[in-house]
């Protein structure tokens, strides 16, 4: 099934168009025409069935035929991920971790981190394409970059993880993880996080956690983390 992105529909809506460059991919790409089916989401865990009344390369319209609700999912998986030096490593996380299924990502700026600025605007296309492709319902949520003092301060619903590379106690990921329950997990940039943010994070109940015997790159270990909640809760 193709999957196309509409954010502005309800179950309340009974037609819509699409924007100008959306419409000339259906009616010139794929040479779609009156009365072909497309099935559309608008991130929020709807699926539309809808029939085109206007195949137009300026002006595509459709009626909306049917739709389902997805089930809203029974925890919610909050990556808390620091900008990695080069941006297309980011990129690369952020449509793996799309694909599995993560929920929400906040890019954290830490005392280590080399890219201080971010500009998301690209970032919000990758995860688009990434729900279309893995024909998700859900658009996860892309928060702003904040600082990690300022992350921390936050409330958080749930378990709260911190992966690190300090040789202190920890344990796995997978012996601590509590299924069906919301997780917010940190991971850290290049050099790791410092000891000062280490110690924010345990004072503010963060637990320690290892994602294995290696030393994992920041987007690598983001996807794995991601994997093993999303498996462990299937």
């Amino acid at each position: 099934m193709q999957l196309f992105y509409y954010k502005d529909i309800n179950e309340h809506s009974a037609s819509f168009s699409f924007d100008k460059e959306e419409s000339k991919h259906i009616a010139k790409v794929l040479r779609k025409k009156e009365g072909d089916i497309l099935f559309v989401t608008n991130g929020l865990g709807f699926l539309f069935k809808t029939e085109i009344v206007i195949a137009s390369d300026s002006k595509c319209t459709v009626n909306i035929i049917l739709f389902e609700k997805q089930k809203e999912p029974k925890f919610h998986l909050h990556l808390a991920v620091a900008p990695t030096k080069m941006n297309d490593r980011y990129e690369w996380f952020l449509e793996k971790a799309t694909e599995i299924g993560v929920h929400e990502i906040t890019p954290i700026i830490c005392d280590h981190s080399e890219r201080k600025v971010i500009k998301t605007e690209r970032f919000d296309k990758i995860l688009l394409s990434a729900m279309k492709q893995s024909n998700q319902y859900f658009l996860p949520i892309l928060n702003e970059p904040i600082t990690f003092k300022e992350f921390a301060k936050k409330q958080f619903n749930g378990q709260k993880l911190i992966a690190h590379c300090e040789e202190t106690d920890k344990k796995t990921l997978k012996s601590v993880l509590k299924l069906s329950e919301d997780c917010t997990i940190l991971i850290g940039p290049e050099g790791d996080f410092s000891v000062k943010e280490i110690e924010i994070a345990l004072e503010k109940q963060f637990i320690p956690i290892s994602l294995g015997n290696t030393r994992l790159r920041t987007e690598t270990a983001a996807v794995v983390a991601c994997h093993t909640v999303v498996l462990m809760n299937e």
